[in-house]
């Protein structure tokens, strides 16, 4: 078992934060004494602050500067597909 007080600021990460939840991608943007400013990335961006004593299930992976673009081209443009089928109503 893992806590948010492991994550770094700036880093996305691959998380798996109960045994039998889906994997989820963060980003850690603010770091207090005792708390965490999370963004969780789904169909919409979620922010949220966390104590650095939650836990985490798994830590799975670390997203190096070249996955993150990749990841970035690919939920920039699922967004903007999303937001042209608004616009033709």
């Amino acid at each position: 078992m893992y806590s948010y007080a492991l994550l770094e600021p700036g880093c996305y990460y691959l998380v798996q934060e109960k045994e039998d939840s889906a994997i989820t991608l963060i980003r850690i943007t603010v770091e207090t004494d005792q708390c965490l400013y999370v963004t969780r990335f789904g169909e919409t961006p979620v922010l949220e602050w966390k104590k650095k004593s939650d836990p985490i299930f798994d830590i799975l992976e670390l997203l190096g500067d070249d996955k993150v673009k990749e990841w970035e081209s690919v939920y920039n443009d699922n967004q903007g597909a999303y937001y042209e089928e608004e616009d033709d109503d």
